[in-house]
């Protein structure tokens, strides 16, 4: 152990996951030294040199060996903890190198009681939100500018990353008195899908709210041709302030102060700027929605903003009480933060999260049906063998002739197949309508005789216990995240440039350019395994 600047460096060797990943980057992990808990989407920045990564859901990250021979420092930060600054030679390259941040001993409440406005009004907590909005356009740049930054987005199943797509790429930014997805540029340095991760192709499909194949329960999200950075970043609130984001927020700048309640809560700091903390909710029958806003309290620019949307009907699946202190489901999940450069506030990093289900063919169900009108029953043919005590049972079964419900009198099984009888009425009704039928027939109307005779079936299973034509629904989880490693201020789209087609899926044969300072940016792919 190295006892440096109050920072623990402690080297844990994890090799089997360590030496599954590229061999030329150091690993490292960020855990709060109080709660050991990772310490998520803290900074890791290369001093001096503008680059740097936010940590993973795990508090992982990665940094190129090649800094190592600069003599490089790493800057690390985080909102609530003292920034701190370690040399990379101290960094070892095999393991995990496991860094333990104290959070902050800084003592800012003292401000809470002296927040006033200019006419010595004390400052609530709508009053404050109510500043920092209108501030929005002198705090936020209104000239062209661009952020490069390693994007992904991934879904997790059963606590495990599949479907992991991951870039470089980098935003044009007209500014923030623009409209953000009508006239922003996004140019990609590269795009993969990785590999060493499971692929799931119906989780990968664009939502689909026709045929019900993919989508998010209590909620719904545009497909936006399958792209989803597109998506990602339509929904930052504070770049899109003046148009709608999402659900409660929906146009920051009108909606956020008139659809919730304010609290102030815990005050932070970011960079050693004081933050006003503040919280605010609202609660409805079928939803419920917290979050919490960092307001400077120099310049009322937001640094941070963080909203959850909750299934008010449901419970989580591990029965355990969220960070806002129930167990309702979550549908999504928004952390936008921002941090400041020259003056002015730019994106740090942005994360969207939200559950979906994909429906799937049901694993037993109904392959086709016969009518057999001289001998009066149905015969029904399953994908998979009969269990004959559910099968057998007259309960599970509508027998219907010409609209009409009719009595079963007897059910026969024959592994896959069934064979339903029908009582001495619906064996009447059936020789009554001969004639009908046979003229239909005659005139190539078989589709309305086959109209006349339809079957319901419920509660039948197959041998393994599956009920028939239920839907295999799964859920996962769906991550999009962009994490800023440089910001350019006062750069504009190159005239010339091949940008990528917001109407179409990343990775569908979008344009790709590899500028010269290429080599620079890197990818902070996760580690395979990660705890949830």
């Amino acid at each position: 152990m190295i006892l440096r600047n109050n920072i623990w460096l402690l080297f844990i060797f994890c090799n089997a996951l360590v030496n599954a990943q590229d061999s030329d980057f150091f690993f490292g992990k960020i855990q709060d030294g109080a709660t050991g808990e990772p310490v998520v989407f803290a900074n890791i920045r290369i001093k001096d040199r503008a680059l740097g990564v936010i940590t993973n859901v795990d508090g992982s990250f990665r940094i190129p060996i090649r800094y190592k021979d600069y003599g490089d420092i790493i800057q690390i930060s985080s909102m609530g903890y003292q920034t701190k600054e370690i040399p990379i030679s101290e960094f070892l390259q095999e393991g995990i190198n496991l860094i333990i941040l104290n959070p902050s001993a800084i003592g800012l409440q003292e401000a809470v009681v002296k927040a006033k406005d200019k006419r010595g009004r004390r400052l609530g907590p709508k009053r404050i939100v109510q500043k920092a909005i209108d501030a929005i356009p002198d705090n936020y740049p209104t000239t062209s500018f661009s952020t490069i930054g390693y994007y992904r987005d991934y879904q997790l199943k059963d606590g495990e990353y599949i479907n992991l797509n991951e870039g470089i790429m980098e935003v044009y930014d007209q500014g923030f008195d623009q409209l953000d997805d009508e006239t922003s540029e996004i140019q990609v340095f590269n795009f993969e899908l990785n590999n060493d991760f499971e692929q799931d192709f119906m989780a990968r499909m664009a939502y689909d709210y026709e045929s019900y194949k993919k989508i998010i329960k209590k909620a719904y999200l545009g497909a936006y041709g399958g792209n989803e950075f597109r998506i990602l970043r339509i929904h930052d609130a504070i770049r899109n302030y003046n148009v709608f984001s999402y659900d409660y927020i929906g146009i920051l700048k009108n909606d956020l102060l008139k659809n919730h309640n304010f609290l102030r809560s815990k005050d932070s700091y970011s960079d050693n700027e004081a933050l006003y903390g503040i919280k605010f909710w609202e609660i409805h029958p079928n939803y419920r929605a917290h979050g919490e806003i960092f307001i400077s309290k120099k310049d009322f620019s937001i640094h941070r903003l963080e909203y959850t949307m909750y299934n008010a009907r449901k419970t989580n699946k591990e029965g355990k009480k969220n960070k806002h202190g129930h167990k309702q489901k979550v549908i999504f999940d928004i952390m936008t933060e921002y941090r400041k450069v020259n003056g002015k506030m730019y994106l740090n990093y942005i994360s969207f999260h939200n559950n979906f289900e994909v429906r799937r063919p049901p694993k037993f169900a109904l392959d086709s049906t016969l009518v057999n009108m001289p001998g009066g029953y149905y015969a029904l043919y399953f994908n998979k063998a009969v269990d004959s005590l559910t099968a057998t049972n007259p309960k599970n079964y509508d027998m219907m002739f010409q609209k009409k419900k009719y009595g079963i009198d007897k059910i026969e099984v024959f592994g896959d197949s069934v064979r339903i009888y029908g009582d001495s009425d619906f064996k009447q009704a059936v020789y009554n309508a001969k004639g009908e039928t046979s003229a239909l027939i005659s005139k190539r109307k078989v589709n309305e005789v086959e109209d006349m005779f339809e079957i319901g079936i419920e509660n039948v299973r197959d041998i393994s216990g599956n009920l028939v034509n239920k839907p295999n629904i799964k859920e996962y989880q769906q991550y999009r995240e962009f994490f800023v490693q440089r910001i350019k201020p006062d750069s504009r789209s190159p005239l010339d440039g091949e940008f990528m087609d917001k109407g179409k899926p990343i990775f569908e044969d979008q344009p790709m350019i590899k500028p010269k300072d290429y080599k620079e940016y890197w990818m902070n792919t996760p580690l395979p395994n990660i705890e949830n």
